[in-house]
Parts: structure tokens; C-alpha cells; sequence
């Protein structure tokens, strides 16, 4: 069974908390051991991947708004 977490800070370390819904699925109980296989999540590009097709912008413009921001 595979589960999307996210790492957070836990005092000094890192934590992870598994959903509630996976919890009650697996039937998960408080301080039982639980095998747990880590693998950062891949991005997928296929998601940019056109998501500005049809908009219009003007790229001078956009440059100038960062341009903006980097001299702060």
C-alpha cells in the first residue's frame, strides 16, 4: 500500500504523520511497529507542461516585474 506524507520538523528531527483514513484502512494502532519504505515523490513535468498555453503574456514585462524583485 503506498501513502503520500510530508516530512515535517519534529524537535531536532523529521516526522512524518500518516492519514487518518490509511491509519483506519490498515488498521494501524498507536506504538505498533509498521514497516515504512521511503522515496521522495518524482515531480511530474507533464503538469507544466502547458499550463500557460493561451495566456497572454508579455515577456518584457515579466522580466521587468522579476527585475523588481531581484534588486530588493
Amino acid at each position: 500500500m503506498e501513502v503520500l506524507c510530508r516530512a515535517r520538523k519534529w524537535g531536532n528531527s523529521l516526522g512524518i504523520t500518516l492519514p487518518k483514513d490509511f491509519v483506519i484502512k490498515e488498521k494501524i494502532k498507536n506504538g505498533e511497529e509498521i514497516i515504512v519504505d521511503i522515496r521522495k515523490k518524482r515531480i511530474d513535468l507533464s503538469e507544466f507542461f502547458g499550463a500557460l498555453k493561451g495566456a497572454k503574456i508579455d515577456a518584457q514585462k515579466m522580466k521587468d516585474e522579476s527585475r523588481k524583485i531581484w534588486d530588493m
